[in-house]
């Protein structure tokens, strides 16, 4: 049967079953999606379902930050702020993984996930909540001369931080900062504002601009998100280097994500909603991306340690040094165990991709490993000698660890509240878009 001059001129955009469509042709279809029970008021939208979870994550948040200062002030100003920034680095990670996710989908047109598309978009539009905290952390690392970043402080005849200052420098980092979130922010809300408005208008064409948008997106975001963990994250230490930090970091950000939005659609359909609509065949798919990074994360982590202990260079080996001379081995053992062996045993098994609430449980396991992931990368930096210049090189352990869960607990209790906000905000999913007839009917054939 041959193609309509119409279905020609759109074969290879967007949704090409969709755009070619007549107008009288596409509101028929919208009439007919909009008539299919499944599309109910009460089972596309949360109708306080999760909002009544957002004071309880507010006040925990306000009680964690509130801990964090005092911590600060009376016990230790280095440990507080990496407490702090091992919650906005999880934050972050999962905004940054939604902001992937749908820089992926709209690259490809993918059908299959447009009925749990918005959860990546309501965890990508508030990516301002954390990049604002950077600002904070920048703030008080700039008027401290240095907090954890301690090349803030001024090169004082170090051979290696002289050749390095023309970009470890404030000036330079501030703008850096202002550039990442421009970026982010814009790409975050860009995508969520089309997917909305599609929802108010009907219009097939919001999707093209979606995907024009992926397409110079994702070169910029993989820039700034690479250039942020650097500048945050691995000048901690400015004398080690790792070509594969930045991908490091992104791997944490993708498999967090996936797996926040396996949970918040758990728990959404657990409630009675998106009934019909997301299904055991969508959270196979999911739980086949959360295998996916799971082993790419691993595979990143041990690439990067291999070759650093291959190499045995010291400015590099002197991370790791760190770690396992400070009293941080079992994190490392806990992170292989936790981080990759227990997901990877679990998820593998299609019976529990197909399972909405284990594949939740892993979802909330592999959260976890996320912070502790965080909190290996940071906390061990706040007692070492290239960290402190008071002498006081003694982590306090368990006595401390109340500090390390306000600082957590407060940035993402805070961030799980604007979460919950922007997912009562309007529908559970795309009610317009072009291919959801074909994620209403996704279905797993392997």
């Amino acid at each position: 049967m041959s193609q309509s001059p119409v279905s020609q001129i759109f074969a290879n955009r967007p949704a090409p079953d969709a755009t070619a469509l007549t107008d009288h042709e596409w509101q028929q279809r919208l009439e007919k999606i909009a008539a299919d029970p499944r599309m109910a008021e009460d089972n596309i939208r949360a109708q306080g379902v999760v909002g009544k979870f957002g004071i309880p994550l507010l006040l925990i948040g306000a009680v964690g930050l509130l801990l964090t200062v005092i911590g600060a002030f009376s016990y230790n100003l280095r440990h507080a702020l990496a407490a702090f920034e091992i919650g906005v680095f999880t934050a972050l990670a999962l905004s940054l993984g939604s902001i992937f996710f749908l820089l992926v989908f709209h690259s490809l047109n993918a059908g299959w996930i447009i009925t749990g598309r918005r959860m990546f978009e309501n965890a990508a539009s508030i990516v301002w909540l954390p990049w604002l905290m950077l600002l904070i952390v920048f703030a008080i690392e700039y008027i401290n001369h240095g907090v954890l970043l301690t090349w803030m402080g001024g090169t004082h005849g170090d051979y290696l931080l002289e050749k390095k200052e023309p970009y470890l420098n404030p000036g330079f980092f501030a703008l850096r900062l202002l550039a990442y979130g421009a970026v982010w922010i814009f790409l975050g809300m860009r995508f969520a504002s089309l997917s909305r408005k599609c929802d108010e208008t009907g219009d097939r064409l919001l999707g093209r601009k979606a995907r024009f948008t992926a397409g110079w997106g994702i070169l910029l975001f993989a820039l700034t998100t690479a250039f942020a963990a650097f500048d945050f994250l691995m000048s901690i230490d400015f004398r080690f280097f790792s070509t594969m930090w930045g991908v490091y970091y992104f791997a944490s950000c993708a498999l967090g994500s996936v797996s926040l939005v396996v949970l918040m659609l758990a728990v959404l359909r657990s409630r009675g909603k998106l009934s019909g609509l997301v299904t055991e065949e969508h959270f196979h798919d999911l739980g086949k991306l959360m295998f996916a990074f799971t082993v790419f994360w691993a595979y990143i982590s041990f690439s990067q340690y291999f070759l650093i202990w291959y190499s045995n260079i010291p400015e590099e080996t002197a991370w790791f040094v760190y770690r396992k001379e400070y009293g941080w081995g079992w994190l490392f053992t806990a992170l292989i165990v936790g981080h990759f062996i227990v997901p990877f045993l679990a998820i593998i098994w299609r019976s529990v991709k197909r399972n909405a609430f284990l594949l939740s449980v892993m979802a909330v396991f592999i959260i976890v490993m996320t912070i502790a992931d965080m909190a290996w990368i940071i906390r061990p930096m706040v007692y070492t000698p290239l960290a402190t210049t008071n002498g006081d090189l003694i982590d306090p352990g368990l006595p401390g660890i109340w500090l390390d869960a306000a600082g957590v607990l407060g940035v993402l209790g805070v961030w799980g509240f604007f979460l919950t906000r922007a997912v009562e905000k309007g529908y559970l999913l795309p009610t317009k878009d072009p291919m959801l007839h074909e994620s209403m009917k996704h279905a797993n054939y392997v």
